[in-house]
C-alpha cells in the first residue's frame, strides 16, 4: 500500500478554509429547498470519487439539481436534470467571490438562489457575501485532502458494515467540516443541552435525540487545529473517559476520544490502526452504556 497523504493544519488551513466555507454554501442551498429528514441527514454532503456532493434537490418546475465540490477540477460543479451544467472556480480569490458566482449560476439556470448567508458553527465568521479577504487556493493541498479522504473511506465503510442496527450513511458534515458515521442503540437519549456555537439548539437536540456512537474525521477547515480522527458516545456513560481505547486518548476539551491524523498517516499499517481505534472506542462505550451488542453487531460480509 502507498503512504497516506500527510495533512498539516497550519500549511493547509487557507485552502481548507475555502473548502469549508464553500461546502457550507452547498449545504445551505439544500437547507433552503429540501424537506427536513431525521437527524438532518438530507443536508450532509455525500463522498464521491473526486470530492463531495449534495443529494439531488427538486424544484417547482420538476427539474432537479445537485451541487458538488469537485476536487479534481477544483470547482463547485452545478448539474441540472435538463442536461445543463456550470462550474464555479474555487480559485475565485475570496469567499465572497465564490458566493456571488454560485448565486449567479443558480439564477442563470432558473434555480433558487436565496440561502442563509451566515456560516454555521463558526460564530465569529463574517457572512459569505462580506468575506472579501483574499484567500489563496492551493490545488496541491486540495488534492492531498481529497486523497486523504479517499484512503480513509474504506475504513469508515467497513466500520459501518459491522453494525446491524440503525446507522447513518458515511457522510460529510459541512458545519464542522468532518466525515462521520453514527450508530444508534435504539433507545431515546436525554434532551441535549444545546449551546453548540453557531448551531440552533433544535438541530442539536434532534441530532442527539437517541443514544448514539459516532466515529469520524475532523479536518479542522477554518479552525486553527491539526486534523484528527474521533469517537464519542452520547450520552457519555460513567467510566468512559477512564477506559482504555486502542491508539486513542480522551480529550476533555472536545469530550471525545481522538487519534491524530498524523499518527495514522505515519503508521506502517494505517488502515489497521484506524480500524482498531474506531472498533475499540465503539466497543468500550457500548459496553459501558449497556447496548445490546448481541443484536446490534454483525460480521462484515467481505466483497
Amino acid at each position: 500500500m502507498s503512504e497516506w497523504p500527510r495533512l498539516d493544519g497550519a500549511i493547509d488551513r487557507e485552502t481548507l478554509t475555502v473548502l469549508h466555507l464553500a461546502s457550507q454554501m452547498l449545504g445551505k442551498v439544500r437547507i433552503a429547498n429540501a424537506p427536513w429528514v431525521n437527524h438532518g441527514w438530507h443536508l450532509a454532503l455525500q463522498p464521491q470519487a473526486g470530492g463531495f456532493a449534495t443529494l439531488p434537490t427538486t424544484v417547482a418546475d420538476g427539474r432537479s439539481f445537485a451541487l458538488s465540490l469537485d476536487l479534481c477540477r477544483h470547482v463547485v460543479d452545478l448539474r441540472v436534470s435538463d442536461g445543463s451544467a456550470e462550474a464555479i472556480s474555487l480559485e475565485a480569490g475570496s469567499v465572497a467571490a465564490i458566493h456571488g458566482a454560485l448565486r449567479d449560476a443558480l439564477r442563470r439556470h432558473g434555480l433558487p438562489a436565496q440561502f442563509n448567508d451566515r456560516p454555521s458553527e463558526l460564530p465569529d465568521a463574517p457572512s459569505f457575501s462580506e468575506d472579501k479577504v483574499e484567500r489563496h487556493y492551493d490545488r496541491e493541498v486540495a488534492t492531498r485532502f481529497r486523497d486523504a479522504i479517499g484512503r480513509m473511506l474504506p475504513v469508515f465503510n467497513d466500520h459501518r458494515a459491522s453494525f446491524a442496527g440503525k446507522s447513518s450513511p458515511v457522510h460529510f458534515w459541512w458545519g464542522a467540516f468532518d466525515l462521520a458515521v453514527s450508530f444508534f442503540s435504539g433507545r431515546r437519549a436525554p434532551t441535549h443541552p444545546g449551546n453548540v456555537p453557531g448551531l440552533p439548539d433544535r438541530v442539536a437536540r434532534e441530532a442527539y435525540s437517541h443514544e448514539v456512537s459516532s466515529a469520524g474525521f475532523w479536518a479542522a477547515g477554518a479552525t486553527a487545529a491539526e486534523p484528527f480522527f474521533y469517537s464519542y458516545l452520547y450520552p457519555e456513560p460513567a467510566g468512559y473517559r477512564q477506559a482504555a481505547v486502542r491508539h486513542g486518548r480522551f480529550d476533555t476539551g472536545f469530550g471525545e476520544w481522538i487519534l491524530p491524523h498524523a499518527d495514522v498517516a505515519a503508521s506502517a499499517e494505517p488502515e489497521r490502526m484506524l480500524a482498531e481505534f474506531f472498533r475499540s472506542a465503539y466497543e468500550v462505550g457500548a459496553d459501558l452504556a449497556k447496548w445490546d451488542r448481541q443484536s446490534l453487531d454483525r460480521e462484515i460480509v467481505a466483497p
